[in-house]
């Protein structure tokens, strides 16, 4: 055949292994970038799918995720918890005006409301010392 023998299938000099690495290390990325890669050629959304999208992709995942958990640690700071529960997630996403845009259809379970009570609905600030003379409710 080539004539190269077992030596030859390395490719290069005996001592020169090269080690293999991740696509999620190449990018300095902690989300899976291959996993990314396969989900996007499973779901049909195109024929052909590019190897850049699934690394960007990956990035834009990793970033929202770290933002939000940011977010929801601050949360569960605030209420003196170690553990971020849904609660946290909640007000995490509620109170940021960005992420309450793009997550305003979700519904997260066991997150409860963001306290808000409208403006209206508080008692009115009137000047200290003076007390309302007009209409007595006196007949």
């Amino acid at each position: 055949m080539s004539g190269k023998g077992k030596a030859g299938k390395s490719g290069g000099k005996a001592g020169s292994e090269t080690k293999s690495m991740s696509r999620s290390s190449k990018a300095g990325l902690q989300f899976p970038v291959g996993r990314v890669h396969r989900l996007l050629k499973k779901g049909n959304y195109a024929q052909r799918v590019g190897a850049g999208a699934p690394v960007y992709m990956a990035a834009v995942l990793e970033y929202l995720a770290a933002e939000i958990l940011e977010l929801a640690g601050n949360a569960a700071r605030d209420n003196k918890k170690q553990r971020i529960v849904p609660r946290h997630l909640q007000l995490a996403i509620r109170n940021d005006e960005e992420l309450h845009k793009l997550l305003g259809n979700v519904v997260i379970s066991q997150g409860g409301v963001v306290p808000h009570i409208a403006p209206e609905l508080l008692p009115s600030k009137s000047s200290k010392g003076k007390k309302d003379e007009g209409v007595s409710q006196e007949l």
